[in-house]
């Protein structure tokens, strides 16, 4: 990749602050987000992080983050930019987008922007669907690396290891590729000072979804909301005796059974 000119683009979600407790709408069709503090999908600025370390090793030329959402959403670009980003591209859309809605936007981006090299977050905290980024990457007919744990460059490759259950693989990608971060890819770094107030006068180019000629329309009907139901106190038992009879009272062990 060295002494090629690739560009990477980073899709980012703005979601509610896991710090954060949720409160449910009063219809009961989603979360109340009125008033609560926002930030930037973890598991995204995981794979900005990524994307700025390969333009400070000369390994990419261009970083250019991109969100799809209403214009409030321009404070996580802002943060992306702070962050390291070139460019930021909003689409902006007053709908709920669902994923694959999301995946044909970013396609449409990355076509615009002549990507070389897509990063993204594993998924997002809000909804844990993880749908975007293997969708996009058969959209756009890429080779996709999911889970990525530690990236590598080698020529017009990428070593990628990726995480799976209670082990990891190792694959080799040739660009233009997918690559979706884990939490331990990288640890993002902190905005200084002078990025933030940079950031917050730098051009923000603004795409209106509804001018991709795309269909977006929600396929996916949302019934209802809810939390899980509460759970009972934690008990600490002193004898397999009380256990046998804590079990027997919930139902779990029926009367005759050892």
């Amino acid at each position: 990749m060295k002494g090629e000119s690739v560009k990477v683009l980073v899709p980012v979600k703005r979601v509610l602050d896991p710090n954060i407790k949720v409160r449910w709408r009063a219809d009961g069709q989603g979360l109340d987000l009125a008033g609560q503090k926002m930030c930037m999908n973890p598991f995204d600025e995981v794979a900005l992080e990524e994307a700025v370390r390969l333009k400070e090793r000369g390994q990419a030329d261009e970083v250019v983050v991109v969100t799809c959402g209403e214009a409030v959403c321009q404070d996580v670009l802002r943060h992306a930019l702070a962050l390291g980003a070139d460019r930021a591209v909003l689409v902006e859309s007053d709908a709920a987008l669902e994923p694959l809605a999301v995946a044909s936007v970013l396609r449409a981006v990355a076509q615009r922007e002549a990507a070389d090299l897509v990063l993204c977050g594993k998924q997002a905290i809000d909804d844990d669907a993880a749908q975007v980024g293997p969708m996009l990457a058969a959209m756009l007919g890429w080779p996709q690396a999911c889970f990525a744990t530690r990236l590598e460059c080698e020529a017009d490759r990428l070593i990628v290891e990726c995480a799976l259950d209670g082990c990891t693989d190792t694959l080799s990608v040739s660009l233009p590729a997918l690559v979706s971060a884990e939490l331990h890819l990288n640890q993002p770094r902190y905005a200084s000072l002078v990025n933030v107030m940079k950031a917050r006068r730098a051009p923000i180019e603004t795409l209106l979804a509804r001018d991709l000629g795309l269909d977006l329309a929600p396929r996916i009907p949302q019934i209802a909301c809810a939390e899980p139901p509460s759970r009972d106190a934690v008990r600490i038992l002193s004898s397999v005796a009380e256990l046998d009879e804590a079990l027997r009272q919930k139902g779990v062990l029926a009367e005759g059974c050892a």
